[in-house]
């Protein structure tokens, strides 16, 4: 009885395979599997059991989810993975035909590379040489190596599946930033060969090379996506990855036609080692990278993170655009200013108790167990980190949460000793100030969290929410303790200092600007009216100086609005007298006298602003993508100025939120800038 690679013989509903052997269901005797040949079960069943008549194999067709081609021959294989009818398939239907290439199996030998099977035939795509198959791939490696020896892969691997490896190589030092000698490595090539049988691991001259490729092919989508755009901004990250190597990693953002947020990264410098790099190098970097890209005149703002290098009365002579610092980095020092001796003094102590559930297993046991007999979430402590504050916050919160079972973890002497106990116990008053400084720390956390989400809109929610922490959370309170108030006063002035909230010239900030421009803040309540007034005298001047192109966009618009009403004069009058009558009106009283109202400058501004604020959880490049129409020089000033990014790339290079930095320092200076392109620009 013949086995094709589609139906399944009826003798296995009477055998079942264990191991190498087959055990008859009938007689339980034992059998030799040769892996794919059914003869000596057929031979068993005819001799021991002739009164069995199985079904027509046409009474049973099964799809073969899994099959297992051998590589040499049949009588060489030890096992073959049989077909398993599924319970859920019909068995009185026969299955539709399929393709020989869309079956799974778990190995592929490579002859079908080059072969593929015609029913009970496997054809040539070379020569169009056809062969009997029988379960082997035998005859079709003789075939091969006799016919095609040019062709036959010297590994006995298939070709197409070693290039896939070595393609996923480089996507894996891409994505995880690290160097290009990985491939070099004995370990790594250890691996490679216990995984795919015989691979010829690439040389990084080979790695280099793909990379290469896909960061060309990057960068011919970012050119096409940058030239169709009206405005872009810019963010400028400063790190370093080892003491001596300073870069600057430039990245843009910009939204598309269709109202979507778009960002990438377009060049990394490396700066000079000594300390003495100048604001006028960088400056030049700058604008080196907005020329080389194509997106000289298109810049509305600079994002970041290091306000001692970037801002000049030199500098911004030179420049086209305005520069605004990373909200993230200006928390960071806010929060830093606002730190007093004995809230340091707090944080250390607490950080060594810490330490000391994480490094000793007894105590951190013993903590586990009065967890569950306080009935406590089983929770392991958490680490503040020097250089993000944020931590500071969640390392409070697991100890006041924690706060019990740490005392009583701490007075079991079978744990911990009398004066290792007083060494490591918080007193009173510090869980005090702690249970009273933490909710301060978690609003100024949250704050940064919603600065800091790259897939909405963030640079028009810095400035309400910078009043809103100066006028209301960070308003000392009676309950508050000294130490805590005096940091609320701190953080407020520096925030004042920073943000410039006083300032003559606040509602020339892009920040502002683009509140203005965001339907959810339009009313900038959070201003006095002396300052919304002045934003709002900003607004109309920024319209009125929009370039040709917006203005020639808008009287499309009108027209077409202006086409919606129908012209009942036609009907009344002939033809010439409406003629004359129709010049006559727009002699007297201009050609955009019916739509005046909506095209006119002044009165788009002041009938987007009386406009109902949607809530506070929508989008506003969707609220755009809907009322754009409405006021289409307003739409292209939130285009301009939307795009803007609150903060400089917080989750991949700045130290406000990243987890990069480990494996970025890992990235020769060479390699940086191709590096960090293909990683982020995915």
């Amino acid at each position: 009885m013949k086995r094709t690679g589609r139906r399944r013989s009826s003798v296995w509903d009477c055998f079942e395979q264990v191991g190498n052997f087959v055990r008859c269901m009938k007689c339980d005797a034992t059998l030799k599997y040769c892996g794919g040949a059914t003869s000596s079960m057929m031979n068993h069943m005819s001799r021991h059991h002739p009164h069995t008549t199985p079904p027509e194999e046409d009474e049973k067709p099964v799809i073969c989810t899994v099959q297992c081609i051998e590589e040499d021959s049949v009588a060489n294989s030890d096992i073959t993975q049989v077909a398993i009818m599924s319970p859920n398939i019909n068995t009185t239907v026969s299955p539709p035909e399929r393709d020989y290439s869309e079956r799974k199996r778990l190995k592929r030998s490579s002859v079908w590379d080059i072969f593929i099977k015609v029913d009970d035939e496997v054809h040539c795509t070379m020569c169009d040489t056809k062969l009997k198959y029988r379960s082997s791939t035998t005859s079709m490696m003789y075939h091969i190596r006799n016919k095609h020896p040019d062709t036959m892969p010297s590994d006995g691997g298939s070709l197409a599946t070693h290039a896939e490896v070595t393609e996923l190589i480089s996507k894996m030092i891409e994505k995880d930033m690290l160097p290009i000698s990985v491939v070099s490595g004995d370990g790594f090539r250890e691996l490679l060969a216990y995984t795919v049988h015989n691979y010829k691991i690439p040389s990084a001259g080979d790695i280099m090379r793909l990379i290469e490729s896909h960061y060309h092919e990057k960068v011919e989508e970012l050119v096409v996506q940058l030239g169709r755009v009206e405005k872009v901004a810019l963010t400028a990250d400063f790190w370093a990855a080892l003491p001596f190597q300073k870069y600057i990693t430039v990245s843009c953002s910009f939204i598309t036609e269709d109202w979507h947020g778009r960002s990438a990264v377009l060049q990394t410098h490396r700066l000079s080692s000594d300390s003495h790099t100048t604001t006028d190098s960088i400056t030049e970097r700058l604008l080196n990278t907005v020329k080389a890209w194509g997106v000289a005149g298109k810049v509305t703002a600079c994002v970041h993170n290091n306000t001692q290098e970037m801002v000049s009365a030199h500098v911004c002579a030179r420049v086209t655009w305005d520069y605004a610092t990373c909200f993230a980095t200006t928390l960071q020092l806010a929060v830093s200013d606002g730190l007093s001796e004995d809230l340091v003094r707090i944080i250390v102590a607490a950080g060594k108790l810490v330490r000391h559930f994480t490094h000793n297993s007894m105590a951190s046991d013993a903590l586990e167990h009065k967890q569950v007999q306080m009935c406590l979430p089983q929770h392991k402590l958490i680490q503040s980190s020097k250089a993000r504050w944020d931590t500071i916050c969640d390392m409070f919160e697991r100890l006041l949460e924690q706060r019990w079972a740490i005392k009583a973890v701490l007075s079991d002497r079978t744990i911990t000793n009398r004066q290792e106990a007083q060494t490591l116990e918080i007193e009173d008053d510090c869980w005090q100030i702690i249970e009273n400084f933490t909710p301060v720390l978690a609003t100024l956390k949250w704050a940064t969290t919603v600065i800091s989400a790259e897939t909405e809109v963030s640079i028009s929610n810095i400035y309400p929410i910078t009043f809103s922490l100066i006028q209301t959370h960070l308003v000392p309170k009676d309950n508050d303790v000294e130490q805590v108030s005096e940091f609320k006063l701190k953080v407020q002035k520096s925030l004042r200092n920073h943000m410039e909230v006083d300032s003559s010239d606040l509602a020339s900030k892009p920040a502002l600007i683009a509140s203005m421009l965001d339907p959810r803040h339009k009313h900038l309540s959070f201003l006095t009216p002396t300052g919304r007034l002045a934003a709002k005298v900003k607004l109309h001047e920024l319209v009125s100086k929009l370039d040709v192109k917006t203005t020639t966009v808008g009287t499309k618009d009108e027209q077409q609005e202006t086409l919606v009403t129908p012209d009942i004069s036609q009907v009344a009058m002939p033809s010439q007298m409406r003629s004359d009558t129709k010049n006559t009106m727009m002699l007297l009283l201009g050609d955009n006298y019916s739509s005046s109202y909506a095209t006119d400058s002044e009165a788009q501004v002041d009938y987007y602003l009386r406009d109902i604020a949607p809530s506070l959880d929508i989008n506003p490049l969707d609220w755009w993508r809907v009322n754009g129409p409405r006021f289409p020089k307003l739409a292209t000033l939130a285009r301009h100025y939307l795009c803007v990014p609150g903060v400089s790339l917080p989750s991949l290079l700045s130290e406000a939120g990243q987890a990069f930095a480990t494996m970025r320092t890992r990235l020769s200076p060479e390699h940086a800038d191709m590096m960090i392109f293909v990683n982020r620009n995915v």
